[in-house]
């Protein structure tokens, strides 16, 4: 019998804090309680997380609960409990909610409570103000169906609480049909010092799991500290598979099949690889994906027949013909993979097709046919629309066998290649750019390794409302789950079907249970309806992508009713939060794949309403602001101020910040050393009124406002509206109150280096303003220049290239221009997408991104917009190779040594690093990434001054 195990994955970390000093927050802010129980029924885990944390200061305090689910996982519940009154969430359709979250925004309030984190999480956070010696429960439920890979349920818990818990707990029921076959308790939390806190029950088709650890040995554990627990507890079990034709479990309505034969002889497989080797796939990802088809070559059954396809505008392929993978075939194959570089744009259109030409081209009885695609970036050589892409593939497959998308990294069109998987019996992956890629791509691969049936379809008489029933291919080491419900009320027996093709035949599996024997079994509860709603809305949204019209909307709203029906936080749903006292309302959605975190928005206090313009008034009107306890201000006449301020600074506190209605954005960083006024219109239109006092330190703040206005701002960040201008009359003065205060800007750019040699990227700091030469080729005629903004401090705000004597591109946040030297070419960010050719010169651009090809050089130039910030990033994907280029980004790959005590070595150079992190804004998503901090002249080998140009 087939010993696989299955795994299920339950991920729990809890970090609550208060604004206090970190000394203050163990003292003072006690986290007293803190539970996970997990309760997994027939692979459905419903897991609860419940923290008790105390205020025991003499002040209120505002307290922070923050944990860490799966990304396959919907949350269904949560609430918190303050002086024995009960706030919970409310799940509403999204645009619904959308509303709230927007009103949110506009006043100010951290309204995101979900964001993606890493490669398999979601966190959930949120706060709240608790009054002094007072208590709050906070309690967040979610749910997810177990999905067996490689034959493994895995159940994985992280606990870092981020002190020691005086109670704290872990409890795990698994209850099973079947009985426990297997069972093993690993992870750090479960050796050394804390193995004595682990308790392992098993008994028949049960198990309990405990996790108990005391305060102490909370801090003295391995990985452990002063902040206490930080590690994971991994259950992984197995159970026995004695009927063929799978487990059946029927309550109130409903009913589970899960169908995972193991007895059945493996089918060759005809697999072809399409890998992707254009210019963007440069250093560690060409690396990895080398030593990752090498062991895949070396994992293929002799009885396979395969074929490797590489492509970047030209697509070549190894062998014309399917070669058994036989000892000599696989030693060729592997010394072709060795000699794969990078080069060219992205041809995937014709690559995929030359796949499926293959494949076709030499049909085999009782053998198994699979379609594997890794690329990195969009397509941008052959056919460019994605949307033809899509059809031509699905059209060239006709549904005969799978095709699985592997996307490697951020830049990569996920939802292109997600549909386009789905459209063609698949599923698309994303592979994340990490010291370990290789070994994810080899993990997938061994997920479809060992095709045991193909064209699989499940039949239920009496019963609808079905999930999926048709299945191309059943892997060993996975699993088929159906659900549904009984629509037949007569009937005394269910009966179950399945057909499907192995290796030498077809083959049915029949099964026929009672229904009186089974239904209503108590300890089934309603898990199997709340199963089926949860696979449901999984397949359905899944669906929805591949279809148009009326069958789409269809599809999207039975996901929305089931998920609104049994209060999912969904992609298409959201849950509203209010707090008490009307702190705020915050919104929980559901990120996409690869969506980052939302930032949090700095709180202000609601506006009052000004009166409207007009009303006689010949001139703008000024208004004057008040500071809570100090003077207003007055014009800036250069007469002295109070001690410890220049001039015309009396009375001056931290900068307000005007929001106005309809302006859904963070508070503008108002801060400058050049005193300016600026004034707002009614329009939105900004114009600067004045510069007060002498300096070119930068443009001044923009102040939103549907009210006209005028700022000041000081050379110590700080800003008011001024009176005493010639403006005409001034209504009677408005008190702000600022209660969170933006962070003061960055003096700096970071930038970010890669070595394909080492796990973590070097980076460093360019000081703003500068103007750089970005990349230069005298070779090609080919030069790139940008110069950063000085206000804002993330990017550039212009960057242009030049390519042999007639070509020049302007690229700027506000349009792009291009000239041959004949007729100039203009777009707009976000216009329809639009490609231009000429003369070994490719445009492509597509809503934030244009794609630019100029001879050998390819970089892709990304619009960013965060916090209230508009900016460039060149993203470089393709150089000539075996040429030194000038500029910054002529630093591509540099190789470093890194010694003890955070040391790092450079050719002949060492300098102390600092373990730091950066914003690769490189990718349209910027993740934050780890990296090792270093002087600029250290990685550029070079003063700035080296680097630095005139002019553009």
């Amino acid at each position: 019998m087939d010993r696989a195990s299955v795994g299920v994955t339950l991920f729990g970390l809890l970090l609550v804090c208060a604004t206090a000093a970190p000394t203050k927050k163990e003292r003072d802010i006690d986290i007293y309680s803190f539970h996970i129980n997990s309760t997994v029924t027939s692979r459905y885990a419903i897991t609860v997380i419940t923290s008790r944390v105390a205020n025991r200061l003499n002040e209120s305090k505002e307290v922070h609960f923050q944990v860490k689910i799966p990304k396959n996982a919907f949350i269904s519940k949560f609430r918190m409990t303050i002086e024995g009154k009960t706030y919970d969430g409310v799940v509403k359709q999204k645009e619904e909610a959308q509303q709230q979250y927007s009103q949110a925004v506009s006043r100010g309030e951290s309204a995101g409570m979900v964001s993606s984190v890493g490669r398999t999480l979601e966190e959930f956070k949120t706060s709240v103000t608790v009054a002094a010696f007072s208590k709050v429960t906070f309690e967040l439920t979610y749910e997810e169906l177990l999905i067996r890979r490689l034959g493994k349920y895995k159940l994985l818990i992280n606990a870092h609480p981020m002190q020691p818990v005086a109670d704290f707990k872990v409890d795990v029921y698994i209850k099973e049909g079947p009985d426990i076959s297997f069972l093993e308790v690993k992870g750090g939390l479960s050796t050394n010092e804390l193995a004595s806190a682990v308790s392992t029950t098993r008994s028949g088709n049960e198990v309990w799991v405990t996790f108990y650890p005391t305060r102490e040995q909370q801090t003295k554990c391995e990985g452990c500290a002063e902040n206490g627990l930080n590690g994971d507890l991994i259950i992984t079990y197995d159970v026995e598979r004695l009927n063929p034709s799978g487990e059946l479990q029927i309550a109130n309505g409903y009913f589970v099949h899960y169908f995972s034969p193991t007895d059945i002889q493996r089918i060759p497989k005809n697999v072809v690889f399409i890998i992707d080797r254009s210019g963007s796939m440069h250093g560690r990802k060409i690396h990895q994906t080398r030593l990752a088809m090498l062991k895949i070559l070396g994992d293929l059954a002799s009885d396979d027949n395969f074929g490797l396809i590489t492509f970047d505008s030209q697509v070549d392929v190894w062998k014309r013909e399917l070669l058994q993978a036989t000892e000599r075939n696989l030693k060729q194959a592997k010394d072709f993979v060795k000699q794969i570089q990078d080069r060219g744009a992205t041809d995937i259109n014709g690559a995929v097709l030359k796949g499926v030409e293959m494949i076709k081209r030499h049909p085999r009885e009782g053998s198994a046919s699979i379609l594997i695609l890794l690329t990195d970036g969009d397509p941008t050589a052959g056919e460019t629309d994605i949307e033809r892409i899509q059809a031509n593939v699905k059209e060239a497959i006709g549904g005969k066998f799978p095709l699985y998308c592997l996307g490697f990294g951020f830049d990569v069109n996920f939802d292109f290649l997600e549909k386009m998987a789905l459209e063609n019996n698949g599923l698309a992956r994303r592979i994340y750019e990490d010291s370990d890629a290789d070994l994810q791509l080899q993990g997938f691969y061994e997920e479809v390794a060992t095709p045991l049936l193909t064209d699989v379809q499940l039949n239920y008489i009496g019963a609808g409302h079905l999930t999926q029933t048709s299945f191309s291919h059943y892997y060993n080491g996975s699993e088929i789950v159906v659900a549904g419900q009984i629509t037949d009320n007569s009937l005394d027996t269910f009966q179950t079907e399945v057909i499907a093709i192995s290796k030498s035949n077809k083959v049915k599996y029949e099964d026929s249970v009672s229904v009186k024997d089974i239904a209503g079994m108590p300890e089934h509860e309603n898990f199997i309806q709340r199963l089926w709603a949860y696979l449901t809305v999984k397949q359905r949204m899944e669906k929805e992508v591949t279809l148009k019209g009326e069958e789409k909307e269809a599809a999207k709203k039975e996901a929305l009713d089931l998920s609104l029906k049994y209060k999912f936080v969904t992609p298409l749903t959201s849950m509203v939060v209010t707090k008490p006292h009307e702190e705020d309302t915050q919104v929980a959605h559901k990120p996409k794949e690869g969506e980052q975190p939302r930032r949090p928005f700095d709180r202000v206090q609601a506006l009052p309403q000004l009166p409207p313009l007009g009303s006689g008034a010949t001139k703008r009107p000024m208004f004057s602001l008040r500071h809570p306890g100090a003077a207003v201000m007055p014009a800036l006449s250069g007469q002295a101020g109070p001690s410890g301020f220049p001039a015309g600074r009396q009375g001056i506190g931290p900068p307000p910040f005007v929001h106005s209605p309809g302006y859904f954005g963070p508070p503008p960083i108002v801060h400058s050393r050049v005193q300016s006024v600026v004034a707002a219109d009614d329009y939105d239109v900004q114009s600067v009124v004045a510069d007060v006092v002498d300096g070119d330190f930068g443009p001044p703040p923009i102040v939103h406002s549907r009210v006209q206005s005028a700022v000041a701002v000081d050379d110590y960040g700080g800003a008011a509206l001024l009176t005493g201008i010639d403006a005409g009359p001034a209504p009677t003065a408005v008190t702000f109150q600022m209660t969170d205060l933006p962070s003061p800007p960055e003096s700096h750019v970071r930038f970010l280096v890669t070595s394909s040699r080492q796990p973590k990227p070097l980076c460093y700091d360019v000081p703003l303003a500068s103007k750089l030469r970005l990349l230069m080729d005298p070779s090609s005629e080919f030069s790139m220049n940008g110069e950063l903004k000085l206000y804002g401090g993330k990017g550039f705000k212009k960057i242009v290239l030049h390519y042999k004597t007639n070509h020049h591109l302007t690229i700027s946040t506000s349009g792009i221009r291009y000239s041959d030297g004949q007729t100039p070419v203009k777009f707009v960010w976000g216009q329809e997408p639009t490609k231009h050719e000429t003369d070994s010169v490719s445009l492509i651009l597509k809503n934030d991104e244009l794609n630019v090809t100029m001879g050998t050089v390819r970089v892709v130039f990304l619009l960013h917009k965060k916090d209230g910030d508009v900016f460039l990033w060149p993203a470089v994907r393709q150089l000539p190779q075996g040429i030194t280029l000038q500029g910054i980004l002529g630093k591509t790959d540099v190789q470093y040594e890194l010694l003890p005590q955070s040391w790092i070595k450079i050719k002949d150079q060492e300098v102390l690093a600092e373990a730091s992190t950066a914003t690769d804004h490189g990718h349209a998503s910027a993740p934050r990434v780890d990296c090792w901090l270093v002087p600029l002249r250290f990685v550029l080998q070079g003063e700035l001054s080296d680097f630095t140009v005139s002019r553009l």
